[in-house]
């Protein structure tokens, strides 16, 4: 009898694991996360933000360049590119209508096709954004996965389990496109496009199109960028963020109107009455420091300086930039350098987008502290480019379905800032 009732309790032990792991293999293929939590390192080096986005089948974390105005994301192909889920749609396929992609690629230079190096599949342009350089690549389809967002406590975020995109839309790219580039996989295009990742990744799991960014200025500390309906966040972004509208260049690069800028709320002149050259600022992370054409930044620079005046300026320079000080006559706080605020005045004089220490001055080299502006010449594609050391420690909200952009200034001001997320896995469901 005592035999009978063991085996009955292994049986039910027996159904119970396998019901169990059904479970949880039904609860996975259907899985469905509220939000997506993207880990974002600043490269040291070249001072441009990484993000580690895991591909492939089984998945693999690789990092790839943030490139805010990227129309899609590319890898490197070359040999070995592994993975059990790689397919290319042949060309003129109604996937490679959907990337609007109407040539041919063909590849004669393998022995026998792998990925990135088929015949009779779609061909996409793949560009690298610091050398400008680009090349036909093909298009392709594999996994993606992107850490869900678990459980908040306090201010800070718990990652939770993988959600996956079966069917990501990249472009497989040749190694010499990553010539320039920090030590990445490739790049990662978040701009307003259907193949760009945050498109993508909205319509996979039913989210608003929006995104929200928040790059850290350390190097050693991940900042993030959140996909999805954070409601643990959502009562405080509210807060912190105000709106102006969202536009998109020709080019399909982000911007936002500014229509003045000032030094500690004082006009600079004759920069304001350049009204040509204001208007339409672009956003960019590939280009480190802001970006100013060249009237623009002689003027600018004069004025900080002026406003600057009881500290000496250093004699020799730290190429690029051209106004730098010695680090110890400008006193720390905890928003930065001791320096002048920057303002730019967006589409309403009582919008106004701040810019203190921390990001409008740089560390050159050791104990020069520059203005972190950099001449953009006489003909720049843009006359003003706000680059990625402006947008550290700003949490942006990219709202593309109201095309507005959501802003916070810097947040050291309220005593936190872009690194204070953990990304350590946690059991729980989002």
């Amino acid at each position: 009898m005592a035999s009978s009732t063991v085996q009955h309790h292994l049986l039910l032990l027996f159904f119970f694991s396998i019901f169990s792991l059904i479970s949880l293999s039904s609860s996975s293929s259907f899985f469905r996360p509220r939000a997506l939590v993207l880990p974002v390192n600043k490269d040291g080096a070249t001072r441009l933000h990484v993000a580690t986005i895991h591909k492939r089948t089984p998945p693999a974390p690789l990092p790839f360049l943030l490139h805010l105005n990227g129309h899609l994301l590319w890898v490197n192909c070359q040999p070995p590119y592994l993975s059990s889920t790689y397919d290319a749609p042949f060309c003129h396929s109604t996937v490679c209508s959907r990337a609007a992609s109407h040539r041919c690629h063909r590849c004669r230079a393998a022995a026998r096709p792998r990925p990135g190096c088929n015949n009779n599949t779609c061909a996409v342009l793949a560009a690298n954004p610091v050398t400008g350089r680009s090349t036909v690549a093909e298009l392709a389809l594999d996994a993606l996965s992107i850490q869900s967002a678990g459980n908040t406590t306090s201010a800070r975020t718990r990652g939770g389990r993988l959600a996956a995109v079966p069917e990501f839309l990249f472009a497989c790219a040749p190694l010499l496109l990553l010539q320039g580039l920090p030590k990445v996989q490739g790049v990662a295009g978040f701009g307003p496009t259907q193949l760009a990742l945050p498109s993508q990744i909205a319509s996979h799991f039913g989210f608003t199109q929006q995104f929200i960014m928040c790059l850290s200025s350390s190097p050693s500390a991940n900042g993030a960028i959140f996909f999805g309906s954070h409601q643990h966040h959502s009562a405080e972004i509210s807060d912190l963020v105000t709106f102006t509208p969202l536009t998109v260049t020709p080019r399909g690069e982000y911007s936002i109107t500014v229509s003045a800028i000032t030094i500690n709320e004082k006009a600079i002149s004759p920069f304001n009455k350049n009204t040509s050259s204001l208007g339409r600022v672009q956003l960019c992370t590939t280009t480190p420091f802001t970006v100013l054409e060249r009237s623009l930044f002689q003027a600018f620079t004069t004025a900080f300086a002026a406003h600057l005046w009881q500290v000496r300026p250093v004699e020799t320079a730290a190429p690029p930039f051209r106004l730098c000080y010695k680090a110890a006559e400008l006193p720390r706080t905890s928003t930065g350098p001791r320096v002048p605020n920057v303002e730019f005045v967006l589409h309403r004089p009582d919008v106004v987008w701040r810019v203190l220490g921390a990001n409008s001055m740089v560390e050159a080299r050791p104990g020069v502290m520059c203005l972190a502006i950099v001449d953009g010449g006489l003909n720049p594609r843009a006359p003003i480019v706000i680059g990625a050391h402006q947008l550290e420690d700003n949490l942006l909200q990219f709202d593309l379905a109201k095309s507005r952009l959501g802003f916070s200034s810097s947040l050291l001001i309220r005593s936190t800032d872009c690194a204070n997320f953990n990304f350590s896995s946690t059991a729980a469901n989002p």
